[in-house]
């Protein structure tokens, strides 16, 4: 997923069933099917899916992508009948605007109140009456930093561009995370489209160039952990891992704003078994299933029964639970026009080819 990053073990299709014993079983299972699902690599707990075939008879057929482009070219291929997937902003806004998923019906799930309201509203970048999707992790981009090797605040992008720290910063080998952080940090949209704008971005970053010790993905966050860094920008939940690592790491969302990410459950128009997919997502939101997967992932949850059952030092972490005002400047990543993804793409490789 090009917004958030998940090291990814395995991928393919893995068939994951229950046996159950007994007469009685065998038929709760004719009777509720079974539901094929598409999500990100370890992005849950197997065990969760083995309680829900357990408690429910329903039958989960899993498969895994590495990006939400592997995955929409999978799903808009036919190959497969997907019933439910999990994708991130984005890529949920074009599977809306595309007419590919089904309304999802809340009303009728019982722990679905479990998610707040903040995250509903979040939501609403893409799918602006919440008929489409159910909230599943979310988080946002910063600076992990290193406190013993900074000096004075670190409290916006002036730092990866000022000079100070110079062969000490670790970039994102990402496009669009890229030119997100030098569009904020001019004072522009992370969704701009414009020209002029993503040109300038691209001149600040030139510029920057020099002064950067690595654009790197997965390995970002180790490279402040083990001390070859003095900052990177990552992800929150790999800000969060890093400091369980490394009690020196801090990490902060800038004051000019960043990208707060939704990754999101929705059910496909192919879908048949409504109310099987609709169990599994109210499944989903139910605290102690919650809690599970958001101990197997660390990334923020939107669900608050779980973070009101978090320690103290937990919900204090701006890497899982960013303080109230922490992300009022930032912005969910939406689709570009064709135009400007094409001027994005071209400026990238020019900027990598250089």
């Amino acid at each position: 997923m090009n917004k958030k990053i998940i090291s990814v073990i395995t991928m393919g299709v893995v068939i994951l069933s229950v046996a159950l014993s007994g007469a009685g079983c065998a038929k709760k299972k004719a009777e509720n099917g079974s539901l094929t699902i598409f999500n990100y690599g370890e992005y849950m707990d197997p065990d969760v899916i083995r309680q829900f075939t357990e408690e429910t008879g329903i039958e989960i057929k899993y498969e895994e992508a590495l990006t939400p482009e592997e995955m929409y070219t999978k799903y808009k291929s036919g190959a497969i009948s997907y019933d439910l997937l999990c994708t991130t902003d984005y890529m949920l806004q074009r599977l809306i605007q595309e007419d590919e998923l089904q309304k999802i019906d809340i009303g009728n799930m019982e722990y679905i109140g479990n998610i707040g309201e903040k995250y509903w509203e979040l939501a609403k970048a893409v799918d602006p009456e919440n008929s489409y999707t159910v909230p599943y992790f979310w988080g946002t981009m910063g600076i992990l930093y290193d406190t013993t090797k900074t000096n004075g605040p670190v409290d916006s992008w002036e730092v990866l561009f000022n000079g100070d720290y110079a062969g000490e910063i670790v970039m994102q080998n990402s496009m669009r995370d890229t030119y997100m952080l030098a569009l904020k940090y001019l004072g522009y949209s992370l969704n701009s489209n414009d020209e002029g704008e993503m040109r300038e971005a691209q001149e600040l970053l030139i510029k920057q160039k020099p002064d950067v010790q690595a654009y790197l993905v997965d390995e970002a966050r180790d490279e402040v952990v083990a001390g070859n860094a003095a900052m990177a920008v990552v992800y929150s939940g790999e800000a969060y891992l890093g400091n369980q690592y490394n009690e020196n790491l801090a990490y902060v969302i800038p004051k000019e704003g960043s990208n707060v990410w939704l990754d999101g459950w929705v059910i496909t128009k192919s879908c048949d078994n409504i109310e099987a997919a609709q169990q599994f997502l109210d499944f989903l939101c139910r605290e102690d299933i919650a809690m599970k997967n958001f101990e197997y992932i660390y990334y923020s949850t939107p669900n608050e029964a779980v973070i009101n059952a978090l320690s103290e030092e937990d919900r204090q972490n701006e890497a899982l639970v960013p303080s109230e005002h922490a992300t009022d400047n930032c912005e969910v990543s939406l689709q570009l026009s064709t135009e400007a993804n094409d001027l994005m793409n071209e400026l990238w490789k020019e900027f990598k080819a250089d």
